[in-house]
């Protein structure tokens, strides 16, 4: 995935610059064990003041409250031209080719996975500063279409499907699948007193092949 940068006349910062904890609590007197904020939550926060920052610098400036799914649709489109992710147009001869031998004139774009999670980031940041969840401008529906397209449309210039992340949860369960499964097989060991640990005096359990017998 690429940054994200909101920089540029607007004073935007890098809203997904992935850099570290930004306030690791600055001021804390010795003895005091307030922990650093976390690398998501320092994200949040600058993407929030970035997009803060964009709504003031807007022509004519937005209130948060006037805010809706359009505007959010234009930020993200404006973040594009900070983009890193190469995005073949139409018409170029590697539209569709994941490797390109050489470099093309095709824009540079924010990629698909940076705006999703840019997305979900401001979104939690809005209602934690107040926002109601129903009037939530980062949730709205169009915006998840537009997310879909810059997903469908980026796939297939770039020649590359975005799929899910499948979660682990199979591997755990077959884990604990052979736990058990040892766990039975060595009781039933115990019972049938394999391992050679019988005691004197105690008659070992031994399997007998049955005789041929002649006719």
């Amino acid at each position: 995935m690429d940054s994200t940068s909101g920089g540029g006349g607007g004073g935007a910062s890098e809203p997904n610059s992935g850099e570290g904890p930004s306030g690791t609590g600055g001021g804390v007197g010795d003895g005091s064990s307030a922990a650093p904020p976390s690398r998501y939550e320092s994200q949040k926060r600058r993407d929030w003041n970035t997009f803060l920052q964009y709504l003031k610098n807007h022509k004519p400036p937005l209130s948060l409250a006037r805010c809706s799914g359009a505007h959010v649709i234009e930020f993200l489109k404006y973040l594009d031209q900070f983009g890193k992710t190469k995005v073949h147009l139409s018409g170029c001869a590697y539209f569709g080719h994941p490797n390109p031998p050489v470099p093309c004139a095709c824009p540079l774009r924010q990629a698909w996975g940076s705006l999703d999670a840019l997305i979900g980031r401001l979104r939690a940041a809005y209602e934690e500063n107040g926002g109601r969840p129903e009037s939530n401008p980062f949730g709205a529906r169009a915006v998840r279409i537009y997310l879909r397209e810059v997903r469908e449309g980026q796939a297939k210039a770039r020649g590359i499907p975005y799929e899910k992340k499948k979660r682990k949860r199979p591997t755990t369960a077959a884990t604990t699948a052979t736990v058990a499964n040892a766990s039975t097989a060595a009781a039933e060991d115990g019972t049938s007193g394999g391992g050679g640990s019988s005691e004197a005096g105690a008659a070992p359990t031994v399997a007998i092949a049955p005789s041929s017998t002649s006719v």
